[in-house]
């Protein structure tokens, strides 16, 4: 038996269409788990669908905006009766630049229903199924931006440190039905959103701005979605049924060592 083996591992992602969503979706798959990937971007889903399929993977997706608790119900409720869910991965999450004077009351309400109400919605609707099932895991995706703080980043700091709370609280009320729910929190991570901020904000002086963000962790650059991956592997699999109620950093550094 393999270190980390996700066979026969029901798994539910959201946001599982690009970025640090996508290298979980496909390493997850991978172990042998069988994925089904949450998205507001359904055409970004299946195209991470195909290329799991090509590799003999097993995955579906679905159009679900997570915002919505109806369509989260009526969509775990489908997959639950198609198989026991056996973990949730709550990864979907928008972001917002700018302090309290440069974050307008849309902003505000655009990050909530995402990043906060995205994460209850999915946690109200799968724990009914994981208690029925007879356990199960979570895993929310926080930040550094839950723990320090951050320049520019007031409305996105507040709705991950929700999510670090959130996970605390689902850990301790479930503890007794088997379920165990904790969190990671990357740093800045290499992803597509990265390389958009950058050609959007910065086009004159690209590079120099990769170079930049990549240096503000200690460790010299910027971490890869797979690593990310990689942690949320271990944490969904059998060998961490010890673990729960936690907060895991994976940041070059950055909370320990920066300052």
């Amino acid at each position: 038996m393999r270190k980390f083996d996700l066979d026969n591992k029901v798994i539910v992602i959201t946001g599982g269409g690009s970025g640090i969503g996508r290298a979980i979706s496909e390493v997850f798959a991978a172990a042998g788990a069988t994925v089904h990937i949450l998205e507001s971007n359904i055409d970004q889903a299946e195209s991470v669908v195909g290329t799991i399929v090509k590799r003999n993977g097993k995955a579906n997706a679905y159009s679900c905006n997570v915002a919505v608790q109806s369509e989260v119900s009526r969509t775990l409720d489908t997959i639950q009766n198609l198989s026991k869910i056996n973990v949730l991965i709550n990864n979907a999450g928008i972001a917002h630049v700018g302090n309290v004077e440069h974050t307008s009351e849309e902003d505000m309400d655009r990050l909530y229903q995402v990043n906060i109400k995205g994460v209850y919605n999915c946690l109200h609707a799968v724990i009914p199924h994981m208690k029925k099932n007879g356990g199960g895991v979570i895993l929310n995706m926080a930040s550094v931006a839950s723990s320090v703080g951050i320049a520019d980043r007031f409305a996105y700091s507040m709705t991950k440190g929700a999510v670090l709370s959130m996970t605390y609280s689902i850990a301790r009320d479930y503890i007794n039905d088997n379920i165990r729910c904790n969190c990671i929190s990357p740093a800045r991570i290499h992803t597509p959103f990265v390389d958009g901020f950058i050609a959007k904000n910065y086009p004159e002086n690209k590079e120099e701005m990769f170079q930049k963000l990549s240096k503000s962790q200690p460790i010299g650059r910027m971490g890869r979605p797979e690593e990310v991956a990689n942690l949320a592997q271990y944490l969904c699999s059998d060998e961490a049924s010890f673990i729960t109620g936690t907060d895991y950093p994976i940041d070059g550094g950055y909370i320990k060592l920066n300052g």
